[in-house]
C-alpha cells in the first residue's frame, strides 16, 4: 500500500467513527431538545396550578361566604338549629 492509500484508509475511518458517534450524539440531543420541551409545558402547566391554589387559599383566609359555602357544600355541614331536607332526586322521565 502507498502512503497515500494508508492516509485515505485513515481518513475514511475517521470519517466514519466521527459519522457513528457523531449520528448518536445527535440523537441524543434530539431527544434531549424533546423532552426539554415537554419538562417546559409541564413546568407552565404546574405554575397555573400553583396560581389557582394560591388564589383558593387566599379565599379561604379572607372570604367567610366562600368558608361557608364551601363547608356547607363540599362539607355538608350545617348551622346548629337548621334543619336540612333532604329530597330524592327527581325522575327525568314523567317527572313532574
Amino acid at each position: 500500500m502507498t502512503r497515500r492509500s494508508l492516509l485515505l484508509a485513515a481518513f475514511a475511518l475517521a470519517t466514519l467513527l466521527v459519522l457513528g458517534y457523531g449520528g448518536q450524539s445527535l440523537a441524543r440531543v434530539w431527544q434531549m431538545k424533546h423532552e426539554v420541551e415537554s419538562l417546559e409545558r409541564e413546568v407552565g402547566t404546574l405554575r397555573a396550578e400553583t396560581g389557582r391554589l394560591s388564589e383558593l387559599v387566599s379565599r379561604l383566609r379572607t372570604d367567610p361566604d366562600y368558608i361557608e359555602r364551601v363547608a356547607r357544600e363540599d362539607l355538608g355541614l350545617v348551622k346548629p338549629g337548621e334543619r336540612v331536607l333532604k329530597l330524592p332526586p327527581s325522575s327525568v322521565r314523567g317527572g313532574r
